[in-house]
Parts: C-alpha cells; sequence; structure tokens
C-alpha cells in the first residue's frame, strides 16, 4: 500500500533500487549456464571486477556472506583452525555464525577499536600454530569500511602494518601461511573516501568480497576475487552451498552497470551523509548528538545520550507522524508528513545509511525531521 506520507528510508543502503540501465541491460543480457561457466555475461563481470581489483579470477556469488564463508572455506581448508576476526564485524556479529556451523572453524575475536582497527600488539600474540592443545591460526579478516563502527575507513598505514606482520618469517605453520581476507561489503566507498583506487586498499590481501546489491544499488550479488587457484576451490565449494546458478547473467549484468555507473557517484553519498550529520550537530542537543569528525562515508551513527531514551524509541518516534508536526509545517512541498525510517538495535545509537537515490529533497526531508523529533526530546530533557 502506497504511504500517504513522504518517506525516507535510510535503514540500510541494501534498500537502494536497480537503475534503469541496469534493469534494461539485464532485460537484454546473452545468458548461459554458468555452473558449466558458460554464462559471457557472468564471466565479464568476475573478470572485470578482478582486474579492478588487481587480482587474478573472481566468482560471482549471490551474497557477500557467502563470499566471506567461501573465503574461510578456502583459506582454513585444514581442519582444527581459526580465523581471526574483529568483535565487532559483520561475519562475527551478522552471519550466524556460518564459519562455525558450516565451515567448522572457528572464530576468535580481536577488539574493534572505533575506528574499525584492531591491536596489532593482541593480534600477535593471539596466532597459535605450535601447540597441539590449541587450533592453528590460519586467516585475519578485515572489515572496509566498518559498519558497527559507522561506516570507519579503516586506515592504510594499518593495512600495511598488519600486512607486514602477517607476513613476517615464522608466522604461520611450516609451509603455510596466514591469509588475509577482507570483508568488502562496502570498499568502494572506502576508495571514494580515501581518494585512491581499490586495488591499493587491497593490494596485500589475499582475497575480496565485494557486495553489488548495497550502495552499488544492484539487486542481488556480490563478487569474490582472489587467486585462479583460490577461485577454483571457492567455485567448487560455492556449489556444495547451494550457490550454482544457471542463467545468471540476467543478475551478473546489473553488477557491470553498478560498476560504471554507481560508483562514480559514491562520493554523492559521502557528501549528503555529512549534511545531515552537520544538522544534527547543530543543533547541540543534550539527548542526541553524532560525531562529526569521524563521520567518513554513507553511514552515520546518531548518539543517544539521554538514559531515559532508546535508539529503538527514536527510530520509533521517526516512523510516526503527528498531527502536531504537521501544523508545526514539517511537510513535504505537498503538505504531507514526513516518516524517516532509521535502523536501531540493541545500541546506543540509531544508524542512518544513505544511497544515490537518497537525492538532495529527500535529505532537506530528512533533516525537517529530525530536527522536530530531537527538538522535541530537548523540550521533554533540557540541558540540566
Amino acid at each position: 500500500m502506497t504511504s500517504i506520507h513522504s518517506v525516507v528510508d535510510l535503514r540500510s543502503d541494501t534498500v537502494s533500487q536497480p537503475t534503469d540501465k541496469m534493469r534494461a541491460r539485464m532485460a537484454a543480457a546473452v545468458v548461459g549456464d554458468d555452473v558449466y561457466g558458460e554464462d559471457p555475461t557472468v564471466n565479464e563481470l568476475e573478470a572485470r571486477t578482478a582486474a579492478i581489483f588487481g587480482k587474478e579470477a573472481g566468482l560471482f556469488v549471490p551474497s557477500g556472506t557467502m563470499g566471506n564463508l567461501l573465503a574461510i572455506m578456502v583459506h582454513c581448508h585444514r581442519r582444527g583452525t581459526e580465523a581471526l576476526v574483529g568483535d565487532l564485524s559483520h561475519i562475527f556479529l551478522y552471519e550466524q555464525g556460518g564459519a562455525s556451523h558450516l565451515a567448522g572453524v572457528q572464530l576468535a575475536t580481536l577488539k574493534n577499536e572505533q575506528d574499525g582497527t584492531f591491536s596489532l600488539q593482541e593480534l600477535r600474540r593471539r596466532i597459535r600454530h605450535n601447540d597441539c592443545h590449541e587450533p592453528i591460526t590460519s586467516l585475519v579478516v578485515v572489515e572496509q569500511t566498518h559498519n558497527i563502527c559507522g561506516g570507519k575507513v579503516v586506515p592504510l598505514a594499518f593495512l600495511d602494518e598488519l600486512a607486514a606482520v602477517i607476513r613476517q618469517p615464522g608466522v604461520g605453520t611450516g609451509n603455510a601461511r596466514i591469509a588475509l581476507h577482507m570483508d568488502g561489503a562496502r570498499v568502494f566507498n572506502a576508495a571514494t573516501a580515501l581518494g585512491v583506487g581499490v586495488e591499493r586498499i587491497c593490494r596485500d590481501f589475499d582475497s575480496v568480497s565485494i557486495c553489488l546489491s548495497k550502495g552499488l544499488s544492484a539487486p542481488v550479488g556480490s563478487v569474490l576475487v582472489g587467486t585462479k587457484a583460490f577461485i577454483s576451490e571457492a567455485h567448487r565449494l560455492r556449489k556444495a552451498l547451494g550457490g550454482g546458478m544457471r542463467q545468471v547473467g540476467v543478475l551478473a549484468a546489473a553488477g557491470l552497470v553498478a560498476l560504471d555507473e554507481v560508483v562514480p557517484l559514491l562520493a554523492k553519498d559521502h557528501e549528503r551523509t555529512k549534511k545531515i550529520a552537520n544538522a544534527i550537530y547543530e543543533l547541540k542537543s543534550p539527548n542526541i548528538t553524532v560525531d562529526l569528525e569521524t563521520v567518513q562515508s554513507n553511514i552515520l551513527l546518531v548518539e543517544i545520550t539521554q538514559p531515559k531514551l532508546t535508539a529503538s524509541d527514536f527510530s520509533t518516534r521517526l516512523s510516526i507522524v503527528d498531527a502536531g508536526e504537521v501544523e508545526a509545517g514539517v511537510t513535504d512541498k505537498k503538505g504531507a508528513g514526513i516518516v524517516v525510517k532509521a535502523s536501531a538495535r540493541d545500541w546506543a545509537f540509531a544508524r542512518v545509511v544513505l544511497y544515490h537515490q537518497v537525492d538532495d529533497e529527500q535529505v532537506e526531508l530528512a533533516i525537517r525531521k529530525l530536527k522536530y523529533v530531537i527538538g522535541q526530546y530537548d523540550k521533554q530533557w533540557p540541558r540540566s
């Protein structure tokens, strides 16, 4: 049912819609059986993505979760292995424990810092390979950009130092070395923020999973990239996970358009995110605020500082239009109320995420609504 209000959906960039060019390219896609490697559109997407990232080969998969799981399965193929991941990482929090449930791999966590990094000193201490009582550390994973840390761009200096630590002589077991995987669901956002190519960010990583269906607006899919040998094994395991797809070029076609059409627009998403952050910051609210200096990409964490208010309460209020705000002129150009959808779980913040279909007009509507609602809370709980 169509809403009678103007709805600005900022829950996630996963709600982005395929563009008109994507739909046209999907309808006209030349396809074949991808399990046999005969879909030319899939082959083109895999080859192009691998080339962009400076890797040998790519594999189209239904989701980033599958891409990450495949990477873990290939890199941690030996029984009794573990992967080191951030304690706020998507792999650890939101992929249903697939590494242990499906791959038989133990996930060990490193405390994520606010910028999405983790202590390399702790990493050194946590690497295990000599004691028969312990699992073997076979993989280290970095998330880029880091979702729960607020879309933070993990710095190049950290990535370089991490690679240097992992590649030191004696790190690993025998001839086996510890692999590096990047959960690069939003790695193009990181490249945009840093002003470098994605191949530079991923230079020292053995594999990268890249999501096409978040800010890049494709309807389905991710691409996993790495060496030819790595992708060959991932292709085999994809079949075991039920990811063997047939004439899937109709979906891969949207990914090709995303690389050409949507990637260049990401800077505008960042700019609009910063605009919303600035508007909240300038309110100087004692109850709701943002850390303006740390807003780096298309994700904004709206911090709830009032103990009597939860992120869920705030999110729910943003989704409601009351008579008072319409009377106060908190409406769109046609006089309709404004609904803002934001994410909230058991967090101390609400999360808003932008994507290219959230245009300047919608940003203004969101700001109008946010100012009104925050103003209501400030009247209820004025600065003491």
